[in-house]
């Protein structure tokens, strides 16, 4: 590699390891094997740098969770919305023991966004990309058939999984399932079916 690929790769490396805010130029520089003058030459700055250093590593572990499992599960077809639903959190949920240092890294940067405009800016169109992702992957929702519904279930989706990560990231032992969070969803949409069935009708008076 070059070294614009080998700062990208060293950047990535030390955001794993030593976070954002610790990560200095010369962390990356000793990680990449390159010098301090390429960081400048090839990115402008150390936070350009890690910006794009962040979204690789989010990128990579997107496309770890959603990419589908191999067997016949995978060719039988599509699944039901709540099975695929529950398969998605089940390789979420089972890759944190591998994957805990990109979770915390995200927590990190959610925790900066406020305090530097830079790094929010450039998280802004990945993110919007991202909620479609999630919607597809998770429910089945094709972003360019149905935009608007990919839109706002994108933003049920990635609200979850940020719950999901800090009650993991908290306490692993109540932290909810696959099968919980199904079954949450569940609960919530059959809980509203049962009050629209029971409730009066507002057109019919007191006997």
């Amino acid at each position: 590699m070059g070294h614009r690929e080998d700062l990208l790769e060293g950047a990535k490396r030390c955001l794993l390891e030593k976070g954002y805010a610790r990560t200095t130029a010369r962390d990356i520089v000793a990680a990449s094997g390159t010098n301090l003058a390429s960081i400048g030459y090839h990115y402008g700055s150390k936070e350009a740098l890690l910006n794009l250093a962040f979204l690789r590593v989010t990128e990579e572990w997107g496309d770890l969770l959603t990419e589908p499992e191999k067997g016949d599960a995978a060719d039988a077809g599509p699944l039901a919305p709540l099975d695929q639903f529950r398969d998605t959190w089940q390789r979420v949920i089972a890759s944190y023991p591998g994957t805990r240092s990109v979770w915390q890294l995200q927590m990190e940067v959610v925790s900066r966004l406020e305090k530097d405009p830079a790094l929010r800016d450039a998280l802004l169109g990945p993110q919007r990309e991202g909620r479609d992702g999630l919607a597809e992957n998770m429910l089945g929702i094709d972003p360019e058939k149905d935009p608007e519904r990919s839109r706002v279930a994108g933003l049920f989706c990635q609200a979850l999984l940020i719950g999901v990560m800090v009650q993991w990231m908290m306490d692993e032992e109540s932290a909810p399932s696959a099968q919980d969070l199904t079954d949450g969803l569940k609960a919530v949409l059959g809980g509203r079916s049962d009050q629209e069935r029971t409730a009066p009708d507002p057109g019919q008076g007191a006997s």
